[in-house]
């Protein structure tokens, strides 16, 4: 069968804050304007929402910029921050109450608000409709369409129902031509066409070295008396640290409903083989700081994602003819403030202004001039200031890269230096003989659990009978050349279980189980031979997250 094409001014990858606010921001425009805009917003999640993972605690300045009336409108942006708490935990038990005084200002709350980033999308997405995008849930865009003369067409979406043998089933559905006289991508953190536009155009090539972090959250109904909304907690130290070679944080906000969300953050710059973001989730569970407030609750969700954290000078080249990147496919996090939703939106809404220009003056497939608006804008402003504090943290560790951070924010971030990490995050792992074992408790069932049961809370579903969407460039790689020199890490990386090394005849075999992925490509970053390719698998599959 041949694919049927549908032709839009523009074309969106991804319904994440990025996305939506391009979508939302585009409408806008064209109304203002008194043109018709056509936009196709394509998201692979079997609902908009359904994919996104965030701590989240929302600096609303972007959604005041977007939405102005957002809070009259019913934005699900409802419990305000009312305490603002860090805390340094210096051992299993123990733990230290850090004065705000001491934390850099970019990292206080005030005015912000305790938020489901995967509701507020949903929200975003409604609004979308209402406006007159097209938003196309449970497809998944899996291939960049391109012009005869180079410039980017748009995307195709993957085929339904083709079997693991690659061969066409009986509910065999091709996939659709989306083309656009403009794409934008915003698929997220490591966005698998993203890279292969960075690599076809050689995106990085005046880049600094991206970096990424594990982000591993759950979501848990809490004893009322327990339960104070707006209240937010930030941890470092424990459980990361000497045996882990790990730097990274923490967090448990409070949330209306009884709820609170609650995390680790691992960077995966970390050197030891034997470490399981996971298990030091759970670990950190049994804390009793944290403890305290979950005992007698339930576990309600779970997830876990990848975020971009390499900052301003790891940002690609923004734009390709016919396309722009926004969003986590780029990486506006502010790693220093701990957020990357209002950049991610502002982000959208840059690429939106870019592309209308564009269209206004007629032209399809050029280099649109988002670079130029992100450099005058805000949030270039905001990445500046803060663009040491990652490579502070990874050359001189959480406690002295802090009192650098919190040192240079006292003259808002304007020294005359950039620091850079050139080593990647696949790089950075010693062999396991060299590296000391860590020896993770049992789960209790009660704080802490295994990763099967976590990741049926995440609601994660695939199509058994479809390929593997996490490919292996060299099938011999995990046992010949990971398994004796690095005691095969995707077994301990991956949050969902879905690699394992198994004995077959006595001898050790490499097992992907493909279905239980919630999409937080970690594989995609950390595997030390850069051997795994995360793609696209067919639309709809994956976690289905609520109020996440």
């Amino acid at each position: 069968m041949q694919r049927e094409s549908m032709e839009f001014d523009v074309v969106i990858v991804g319904a994440g804050p990025a996305g939506l606010s391009a979508a939302i921001r585009l409408m806008q425009l064209g109304a203002e304007a008194g043109e018709e805009v056509s936009v196709c917003l394509v998201e692979k999640g079997s609902e908009v929402g359904a994919h996104i993972l965030s701590g989240a605690i929302l600096a609303p300045k972007s959604l005041n910029e977007l939405l102005p009336d957002w809070q009259s409108m019913g934005a699900p942006v409802t419990t305000p921050v009312t305490s603002d708490e860090y805390y340094m935990l210096t051992s299993a038990k123990a733990r230290i109450a850090l004065p705000r005084l001491i934390i850099p200002r970019p990292i206080h709350n005030k005015g912000n608000y305790a938020i489901s980033l995967g509701n507020l999308c949903r929200w975003l997405g409604e609004q979308a409709e209402e406006m007159g995008v097209n938003v196309f849930p449970g497809f998944a865009a899996t291939e960049v369409l391109y012009n005869d003369d180079g410039s980017v067409k748009g995307v195709a979406t993957g085929d339904m129902g083709i079997g693991k043998d690659g061969a066409p089933k009986d509910t065999h559905e091709p996939g659709y031509e989306l083309h656009a006289k403009y794409t934008l991508f915003g698929e997220g953190c490591r966005g698998h066409l993203g890279k292969q536009l960075m690599a076809m155009f050689g995106l990085r090539d005046n880049s600094a070295t991206q970096h990424y972090a594990i982000g591993i959250k759950e979501l848990w109904d809490i004893d009322p008396a327990k339960h104070e909304p707006g209240r937010i907690l930030h941890t470092l130290g424990w459980p990361l640290g000497r045996l882990t070679g790990a730097t990274g944080g923490s967090f448990l906000y409070h949330l209306d409903g009884n709820q609170v969300s609650l995390g680790l953050i691992v960077d995966l710059s970390y050197a030891n083989p034997h470490l399981s973001p996971f298990d030091e989730m759970q670990r950190w569970k049994h804390h009793p700081l944290i403890a305290g407030f979950l005992e007698g609750g339930t576990r309600v969700s779970y997830g876990a994602r990848a975020i971009v954290k390499g900052g301003l000078q790891a940002l690609p080249k923004l734009t390709v003819p016919g396309a722009a990147l926004i969003g986590d496919d780029a990486g506006f996090l502010n790693v220093l403030k701990v957020k990357g939703s209002h950049t991610a939106m502002k982000s959208g809404m840059l690429g939106a202004e870019s592309v209308f220009a564009a269209l206004q003056r007629g032209e399809t497939g050029t280099e649109v001039d988002i670079q130029q608006r992100f450099e005058a804008s805000w949030l270039h402003d905001e990445l500046q200031s803060s663009r040491n504090a990652g490579p502070a943290w990874h050359k001189l560790g959480i406690f002295f890269g802090s009192a650098y951070s919190f040192a240079e924010q006292l003259i808002g971030g304007k020294t005359p230096w950039t620091l850079k990490d050139p080593v990647p995050d696949h790089a950075t792992l010693k062999p396991a003989a060299d590296a000391p074992s860590i020896d993770y408790p049992k789960p209790d069932g009660k704080l802490s659990f295994d990763k099967l049961s976590s990741v049926f809370l995440s609601n994660t579903n695939h199509e058994e009978d479809q390929p593997c969407h996490l490919t292996l460039a060299d099938p011999e790689v995990p046992i010949r050349d990971n398994l004796p020199r690095f005691d095969e890490p995707a077994q301990r990386y991956c949050p969902a279980g879905v690699y394992e090394v198994v004995q077959e005849n006595g001898s050790p075999r490499f097992q992907i189980n493909a279905q239980n992925c919630v999409h937080c490509k970690t594989c995609d970053i950390k595997d030390p031979a850069q051997n795994i390719n995360w793609v696209a698998p067919e639309g709809a599959g994956g976690p289905n997250y609520p109020n996440m």
